[in-house]
């Protein structure tokens, strides 16, 4: 957890709370260490732009959370646009 806090900028406490917000949920290892990913560390680094901006920490990760199922939704709307292309749209009768 240290390395991870040293990498994004942060400190441990300010990590866990982003668990306890459940913003991200790191994996242990056999030892009960805390494992981040680098997409979870790249989050961290998000959150902690935010918070830096002002943001309180609750909100931020709400925000993040809000923008990751955008990110999501605008990707699925586009793969059904690409499956759909050169279909009719169907008649209103």
């Amino acid at each position: 957890m240290g390395r991870a806090a040293e990498m994004t900028g942060t400190t441990p406490g300010f990590l866990r709370s982003l668990g306890e917000q459940g913003l991200i949920t790191p994996l242990r290892s056999e030892g009960g260490h805390r494992r981040y990913s680098r997409y979870q560390l790249r989050i961290a680094m998000r959150a902690r732009d935010l918070v830096d901006q002002g943001t309180p920490i609750d909100a931020a990760c709400r925000i993040i959370i809000l923008e990751d199922q955008l990110e999501e939704a605008l990707r699925i709307n586009e793969q059904l646009r690409r499956s759909q292309h050169g279909q009719e749209p169907a008649a209103d009768t």
